[in-house]
């Protein structure tokens, strides 16, 4: 999928598809970002499932990749970013994930 990015909705599409039916690959980032912000698998779950990319896509200036950013609430209402790649054949790739702070 490196040729032209996906719109948002077509991205998130992907996205679900991979979470309910494909490949979830976790970067070793991804998994220190979560353990920092105290955030589990849960919580990426959560926000993938009811969050939304409200930016354009960006390139990954190493892999060519189109890299997204979904934002939403954990179960506990925390508001969290994920950044991620899709693949061909159903895999995401998680690259990094915050908290997003408000002020």
């Amino acid at each position: 999928m490196k040729d032209a990015p996906l719109t948002k909705d077509q991205a998130k599409a992907q996205l679900n598809l991979c979470l309910d039916d494909g490949w979830v690959i976790y970067t070793r980032h991804f998994k220190q970002e979560l353990a920092g912000d105290g955030l589990t698998t849960e919580d990426v779950l959560a926000v993938c499932h009811s969050g939304v990319i409200l930016m354009a896509p960006e390139k990954d200036i190493k892999t060519g990749d189109w890299k997204y950013r979904i934002e939403g609430c954990t179960a506990d209402y925390e508001d969290v970013g994920l950044i991620f790649a899709l693949k061909p054949e159903r895999k995401a790739v998680f690259i990094t994930a915050f908290k997003r702070s408000h002020g």
